[in-house]
């Protein structure tokens, strides 16, 4: 059987000057597994990045596959920065061609592959266009193959969405689910808890460099317990709002609405109250979204 990769990063911490960025940040990242590394702008997430691709000097332990990175592991590593960062005047060939080699695939391997990727994420344009002639969605895209053609088995990507469209969005969101398909090892930061919540098997929330939740995203929203109901009824909001265990009713479209409840186990009477036993379109508690739960912990800072 082949022996699980992990990322271990143990007690990760950096200052910068007065800023102390990272304080004893601990969590693992799993082949065949994609980890969400999300937080407020400042929590920590690039300088935990830069710190695993050896970009700056820390403290604490990091490993993979139970050994500390080296020189030789780099091979092993995609890495899609926030900041993008192309050679505009080279064509598109030469510059895949290029960021492969520093990961040691030689030319031919990786021209022999470009025009299977430039299909996949649907690049208007030909090997032989320069990086400037492309729309800054398409180069955005050649960053992305640049990061995944040679075959990384750790994949880490900072705001990989950012600038996407719906279906760029998706075709990425395809790339990743294929290369954890494949047993990669895949961490990647985003704002939008949307697609974190979508892909993601872990997470991890630092807030001022530190870590705040860490589980498997399911088990992390449950800890907030299933106080959300959703439902599709013909009553009106102020009748919903005096049922038992309502704190609040939100309107989401016609005859559809959340309710907030101040307790879970509200539920299975509210189904009575609701539905009269008989059908009903929807009824479905759930714990609250990655987006609520972000904004419940980011917002503690400021309580």
């Amino acid at each position: 059987m082949e022996m699980i990769k992990i990322l271990a990063i143990q007690n990760l911490s950096k200052q910068f000057s007065n800023v102390k960025a990272l304080h004893n940040v601990s969590f693992n990242a799993h082949s065949g597994r994609i980890l969400g590394l999300i937080g407020q702008n400042g929590a920590g997430k690039s300088t935990t990045f830069h710190s695993i691709l050896k970009f700056i000097e820390y403290n604490g332990v990091i490993e993979w596959n139970g050994e500390p990175i080296a020189s030789s592991t780099f091979d092993q590593i995609g890495y899609l920065p926030e900041e993008r960062s192309l050679m505009t005047d080279l064509t598109v060939q030469k510059q895949i061609t290029y960021f492969a080699q520093l990961k040691s695939r030689p030319v031919k391997w990786t021209t022999a592959r470009i025009d299977q990727w430039m299909r996949k994420f649907e690049v208007k344009g030909t090997r032989r266009d320069k990086i400037k002639s492309l729309s800054k969605g398409n180069q955005q895209k050649v960053q992305l193959i640049c990061t995944l053609i040679h075959e990384p088995q750790l994949i880490i990507l900072d705001e990989p969405f950012s600038g996407l469209d719906p279906v760029n969005a998706d075709l990425l969101k395809q790339a990743i689910l294929d290369a954890k398909q494949g047993g990669a090892t895949i961490i990647f930061s985003s704002h939008n808890m949307a697609n974190v919540e979508d892909i993601c098997d872990d997470l991890v929330m630092l807030r001022n460099g530190e870590v705040v939740l860490n589980g498997p995203v399911q088990d992390v929203r449950n800890q907030f317990g299933k106080n959300e109901l959703f439902v599709t009824t013909p009553m009106a909001p102020d009748e919903l709002s005096t049922l038992p265990g309502v704190l609040a009713v939100t309107q989401r479209g016609n005859n559809r609405y959340k309710l907030k409840l101040n307790t879970p186990a509200a539920g299975p009477e509210l189904f009575k109250l609701i539905s009269h036993g008989e059908y009903i379109e929807e009824f479905s508690q759930q714990p609250p979204s990655l987006d609520e739960i972000f904004r419940e912990k980011v917002g503690e800072i400021h309580a």
